[in-house]
């Protein structure tokens, strides 16, 4: 087991005796000493994190530079990038999961077709009302399934401010505790050989048309869009790795054929696979 895992193991056993603690003592009155003892467990879980992060190696940093991996692109249309590894990296501000260098891409069909952000209404929308739902998700290459999870449900969109608050302050951290499935949704990793694997997050519950072990050709659809696990709304979020276990890889630059890495807020149009193939 490496470093990072067994680290983030403690990191979720202390969380759940923190948990745990918290109902004793509001269930039952049940306490092992002052309220504030209740906390030890999370101290604790954040020390594991300093201390794996700082006498681990730095587990979640890439080994070394890499030339980015060209790959075709893993849909086709017109769509938009959010966090994307052209403004920054990481990405998404952390190293973990593999996401040093991963993208977020949302379904733009036209201007104006997603539904924009509520501040405080509507709460939530029903995943069908944003174009990515569905969408087709594509192979980017010649690969191996080597992970494939489709069981968890498509949740209702976070586009309003409590909802973004919900997500970020509680079943963000839930999600994290119960582990990097539960973070990434439905999900699907491909071995691209040369010690490159793709990760697709957040698909649709029940559409993955493929199994751990078989083989796929570019361009060949694989599944479609969702919004499961840590999502906002439905959208695609994309990344090379170089292991396939998301908990233990580090990431990888990549660049789609034709398009490059688009930035933050720029819309790109994907070509149809056919087209793509030539």
């Amino acid at each position: 087991m490496s470093v990072r895992k067994l680290g983030m193991a403690m990191y979720r056993v202390l969380w759940l005796v923190f948990f745990g603690l918290i109902a004793a003592d509001l269930c039952f009155g049940l306490s092992a000493g002052p309220w504030w003892w209740n906390f030890a467990p999370v101290l604790l879980a954040y020390a594991v994190v300093v201390l794996v992060n700082r006498w681990g190696g730095t587990p979640d940093r890439p080994r070394a530079a890499r030339a980015p991996v060209e790959v075709a692109p893993p849909v086709t249309g017109r769509w938009s990038a959010l966090n994307s590894p052209a403004d920054r990296t990481p990405s998404h501000g952390v190293h973990s999961y593999g996401q040093t260098f991963a993208i977020d891409i949302l379904a733009e069909p036209e201007p104006g077709a997603r539904p924009a952000f509520g501040w405080l209404w509507p709460l939530a929308r029903r995943p069908q009302a944003f174009p990515a739902y569905g969408a087709p998700v594509l192979a980017v290459a010649d690969a191996t399934v080597v992970r494939a999870r489709d069981r968890q449900r498509d949740h209702l969109s976070r586009t309003s401010l409590p909802g973004l608050l919900y997500l970020m302050l509680l079943e963000g951290m839930v999600r994290e505790v119960a582990g990097v499935s539960r973070i990434l949704g439905n999900h699907l990793v491909l071995d691209l050989g040369d010690g490159t694997f793709a990760a697709y997050a957040h698909l649709q519950r029940g559409s993955l048309t493929v199994r751990e072990g078989d083989r796929v050709r570019a361009g060949q659809p694989i599944a479609r869009s969702g919004n499961s696990g840590n999502s906002s709304e439905p959208h695609l979020h994309f990344q090379l790795m170089d292991g396939p276990d998301p908990e233990a890889a580090r990431g990888v630059p990549f660049t789609w054929q034709g398009i490059g890495v688009p930035h933050n807020g720029e819309t790109f149009r994907a070509p149809s696979a056919s087209a793509a193939l030539g």
